[in-house]
């Protein structure tokens, strides 16, 4: 294998690595936490804006993504329909495509409506008591359905992973 390989190869498995086990802690561990602790988890939420948290992820998700298509190319002699066929092609072209849906759902879901309920919530302070109210219901079901976007982000990743992890051995 060439150093070329090597290096891209590495790049892209502690990207992945970053990624997807981000998400899942994401997933299984802070968003329920935020969830069971309420308005005592916006500090926390605050700080991990300030420090770009919802900025870094995608670049690190674009950055897989990226890393992985030139060694999808390489490995198939420029996308060549019968290496796409056999099964390694097929294994890797599946994670690919669940990483790059994952990316999309990620960051048109997940990002958009954490940033949209962050910035809602900061603007709580200057309303009215009325003008609270339906931002709080709107704050929740951005939320909420940034939680979704987030599950099914997770989901997808567990087959990317699963896939390419498999895709040598089939």
């Amino acid at each position: 294998m060439d150093r070329f390989m090597l290096i891209l190869r590495m790049l892209h498995i502690l990207l992945g690595v970053f990624w997807a086990g981000t998400i899942f802690f994401l997933v299984l561990f802070l968003g329920p936490t935020f969830r069971a602790v309420g308005p005592d988890g916006a500090p926390v939420m605050r700080e991990l804006l300030r420090r770009r948290f919802l900025d870094v992820l995608p670049v690190v998700a674009g950055l897989t993504i990226i890393t992985g298509v030139i060694l999808y190319w390489r490995l198939s002699g420029g996308m060549a329909a019968g290496w796409m066929r056999s099964p390694f092609g097929v294994y890797l072209t599946v994670g690919g495509v669940a990483s790059v849906l994952a990316f999309i759902i990620g960051v048109s879901g997940v990002r958009a409506d954490t940033l949209r309920a962050a910035g809602m919530a900061a603007a709580l302070a200057a309303a009215s008591d009325e003008e609270c109210q339906g931002m709080q219901v709107e704050i929740q079901r951005l939320r909420a359905r940034s939680a979704a976007a987030a599950r099914w982000v997770a989901r997808l990743l567990i087959i990317a992973v699963a896939a390419m992890a498999v895709a040598r051995y089939v």
